[in-house]
């Protein structure tokens, strides 16, 4: 940086906060670090006692701070999503429509462990909404070496493939199935109180409810109508009740025999341990088969929570996925739910 006279600082980049003190109104940066002066602002300078200025002095191999962080936003940014423009060193993307975050965290780890720069988002995985913050990047100091940006850009390629380190999964239209079970439905002993919820978790999508059928615990019927379902289009079956380890209890056993390949049953997650997921490859399309236990209808949020968004988004859930729920996966049943501004589901 250099010293020079507040009155030859047009179109010099400021070095610090400028700050502003009127008693009893404000003390507050009336310009802050990274401003690029203007000529209207050389007289509000001179007003705060700024004759002189430390303004930064390009150097050959050196990057401004805005430039740093167009870098970093370029390898964070991917398809539907906005960003700001920059300022003070720093830039945000915004989701330019409802979908799943997806995140590579092993190549944000990666960027970030490098020094003096840092990318911070929300947590992947979750959903969110048109004009959602989604992450902020910037360098911690006012200049950096570009050598150093460029090894970051090519490290986190490493790591992606090429691909931003940031993914935003556009929500899609949903054709769903649902298949509720259970003899005290079915012969009326009760009333069906399942479905309805199953239906206020789907109004959160683009999801179309285009059939659905109450069975008594006959495993036969439950795999006939999963079948059926999916002949007519949907690209989600979702089935109610018959989940646990009670031999009554079929609906694990009519999923696995419509031939469906079964990703897991069970899942780390309270509310939600006896969870299946399955999917059916149906022609060209691949038909996500679930069986929600007995939780999804009382509690607030669950397992159910966690996948669905994934689902209604087209991203594949493994095994592995499920399996790394187990840390964050605990809801810890607060008087007021604030989910999913909390830490369930948010593992490391």
């Amino acid at each position: 940086m250099k010293l020079i006279r507040t009155v030859d600082a047009e179109g010099a980049v400021l070095c610090h906060d400028i700050t502003q003190i009127i008693k009893g109104v404000t003390k507050d940066a009336v310009f802050c670090k990274g401003h690029v002066v203007t000529k209207e602002d050389i007289p509000v300078l001179l007003s705060v006692g700024k004759d002189q200025l430390y303004v930064w002095e390009k150097e050959e191999g050196m990057l401004h701070e805005n430039d740093a962080a167009e870098i970093l936003c370029e390898m964070c940014k991917g398809c539907n999503m906005e960003r700001t423009q920059a300022k003070e060193g720093k830039i945000e993307l915004k989701a330019a429509c409802d979908g799943l975050l997806k995140v590579n965290n092993e190549a944000l780890k990666t960027v970030n462990g490098l020094g003096q720069m840092m990318i911070a988002t929300r947590h992947g995985n979750f959903p969110v909404k048109q004009g959602d913050k989604l992450a902020g990047t910037r360098i911690i100091p006012l200049v950096i070496e570009e050598e150093k940006m460029e090894a970051a850009r090519e490290a986190a390629a490493k790591v992606t493939g090429g691909k931003p380190i940031l993914e935003l999964r556009p929500f899609v239209h949903k054709k769903v199935g649902i298949v509720t079970t259970g003899n005290e439905v079915f012969y009326g002993r009760i009333q069906d109180t399942f479905t309805p919820v199953i239906e206020e978790k789907l109004s959160e999508f683009d999801a179309e409810v285009i059939d659905h059928v109450i069975w008594n615990d006959d495993d036969k019927k439950v795999t006939a109508s999963i079948l059926e379902m999916i002949e007519k289009g949907a690209d989600v079956v979702v089935c109610t009740g018959g989940m646990s380890v009670d031999p009554d209890d079929k609906t694990p056993l009519a999923i696995k025999n419509t031939g469906a390949r079964i990703v897991s049953y069970g899942a780390p997650v309270l509310p939600g341990a006896m969870f299946l997921l399955a999917y059916y490859e149906a022609g060209d399309r691949t038909v996500a088969v679930m069986g929600l236990p007995g939780c999804v209808m009382y509690a607030k949020r669950t397992i159910f929570d966690l996948v669905l968004p994934r689902v209604m988004a087209d991203d594949p859930v493994s095994p592995e996925d499920l399996a790394a729920l187990g840390q964050g996966g605990l809801c810890l049943n607060c008087p007021v739910c604030t989910y999913p501004n909390c830490g369930f589901g948010k593992g490391m």
